[in-house]
């Protein structure tokens, strides 16, 4: 890898450095349990979970609900099952470490709920900044979530190369903030070397 310009990567994580084989989704399982109640579902809902920090109960309290103890319970095997069968891509690990040898800040920018983000993040090597949308308490594509981490790694959106699997969050929210921004598609085995290589 040869130097440009940018002093440092942001990543998504689910999708981009990290996959779930087989999740079994307990959080759209409580939203379908949360709509046989008669709760209109709302457009938002999936951000809504991803940005507010707490468990099964503290969400569908949000939500003005309270889980039976057989749904909680099969929530919370089906989300052991998720951490469990979490990991890295091949070379997610050692692509992230390679960049920090070379110089590089490294950040990771996701929408995720807080069992997985915090799974994630102890799978994954020490970065510089992290900002995880049920900390920041918002999601991707607002510009408050990068910011968060731009003002982390004291850099300027210019000087930030963002790689991610999905095109509104991962590519437009950034490049609207004024960062260098490329998909990276996993499900056709694309590796993290193939979309750097252009930048870095």
């Amino acid at each position: 890898m040869s130097k440009r310009p940018y002093k440092a990567v942001a990543f998504d994580v689910f999708g981009t450095l990290i996959e779930i084989k087989n999740s079994q989704s307990p959080y759209k399982k409580m939203m379908k349990w949360l709509k046989q109640q008669g709760r209109k579902p709302q457009p938002n809902d999936a951000a809504m979970i991803m940005s507010l920090d707490g468990n099964f109960e503290t969400i569908a309290s949000y939500f003005g609900y309270q889980l039976p103890a057989p749904l909680l319970a099969e929530m919370n095997n089906d989300l052991q099952n998720d951490l469990k069968h979490m990991h890295a891509f091949e070379d997610s690990i050692p692509t992230l470490i390679e960049l920090k040898n070379l110089g590089y800040k490294l950040a990771i920018c996701s929408n995720a709920a807080t069992p997985y983000g915090e799974r994630a993040q102890s799978i994954l090597p020490l970065l510089d900044a992290y900002a995880w949308s049920f900390k920041v308490g918002t999601h991707k594509p607002d510009s408050m979530i990068y910011q968060y981490f731009l003002n982390q790694l004291q850099c300027h959106p210019n000087e930030v190369l963002f790689i991610g699997d999905t095109q509104i969050a991962d590519v437009d929210g950034p490049q609207n903030l004024g960062m260098s921004a490329q998909i990276i598609d996993r499900k056709s085995g694309e590796k993290l070397a193939n979309v750097l290589k252009a930048f870095i």
